[in-house]
């Protein structure tokens, strides 16, 4: 659900969360064992009522319009959307790759939007992963997280979703390097706005099964999802470099309550 607040690159997201989903499912006890005393999430009430107010709103609009888009669109339709949503955040990619000093990957975005804008009519085919350049994704809140900024208090807000202060700073700075931010600035935001709410129906529609999913599993919702946002972000900041070999077998796993979350390590 948008109020979740999935801001996601394509394939990493997506392969973070097959690995996670696990984890997050068969944790979920143990979050929730934590809920009352987790010190990294001191707003825990307020945060709790705009989680719920986001599933409301999730349940009543958004699931049925995701839910809809992806019976009605084909598969195709759905991707040209996806890459041509991609392809738009390439500046805002771009700038924090370089910030970053990750060069290679700045390179690679480069390549990707130009490659993606021309031969893949302004991006609506991604050629360039088929050429070897590969999507990924980058926002100033990893940005802030690579200099050794902290996560902050956990932050949970209406249509956003998960936004701690390293990551709502990150949002507003990104708006900065997005050049429609400029080229609306003083025009109506039909533009702006209408790309933010097909971002989120499609995301939507991408993790329905999925979330659902967690959802039923999960003894507490909320504290399933807290902690699948901060392992995601801990994942998003290491460019992805996380061994998943080394992820336990789902079907002989054991949860240690005791043991901390992978995400507390990284607060």
């Amino acid at each position: 659900m948008a109020g979740i607040g999935y801001r996601t690159g394509r394939t990493a997201r997506q392969r973070l969360l097959a690995s996670f989903v696990a984890i997050a499912m068969l944790g979920a006890g143990s979050g929730a064992a934590r809920a009352d005393n987790d010190e990294n999430d001191p707003l825990e009430p307020m945060n709790r009522y705009f989680f719920e107010l986001n599933k409301f709103f999730d349940t009543i609009l958004l699931k049925p319009v995701a839910t809809w888009y992806d019976g009605v669109v084909p598969e195709p339709g759905r991707n040209g959307v996806r890459n041509f949503l991609d392809n738009l955040r390439s500046p805002v990619i771009l700038a924090n790759d370089m910030l970053q000093g990750e060069w290679d990957r700045a390179g690679t975005t480069a390549s990707r939007f130009g490659i993606n804008t021309t031969v893949g009519v302004l991006g609506l085919f991604d050629p360039a992963s088929d050429w070897g350049m590969k999507q990924h994704s980058e926002d100033f809140g990893q940005t802030l997280a690579t200099w050794g900024t902290g996560e902050g208090p956990y932050l949970f807000l209406p249509v956003l979703g998960p936004a701690p202060p390293r990551d709502l700073t990150g949002f507003a700075v990104d708006m900065a390097f997005d050049p429609l931010t400029y080229i609306y600035w003083d025009r109506p935001k039909t533009v702006p706005v209408t790309r933010f709410v097909v971002n989120g129906i499609d995301q939507r529609a991408r993790s329905l099964k999925t979330f659902d999913q967690i959802e039923r599993t999960s003894v507490d919702f909320y504290a399933t999802v807290r902690n699948l946002y901060r392992q995601s972000r801990v994942n998003e900041i290491a460019n992805g470099e996380n061994d998943y070999e080394a992820l336990p077998d789902i079907d002989n796993l054991t949860f240690d309550t005791n043991e901390p979350n992978t995400a507390d390590r990284y607060r």
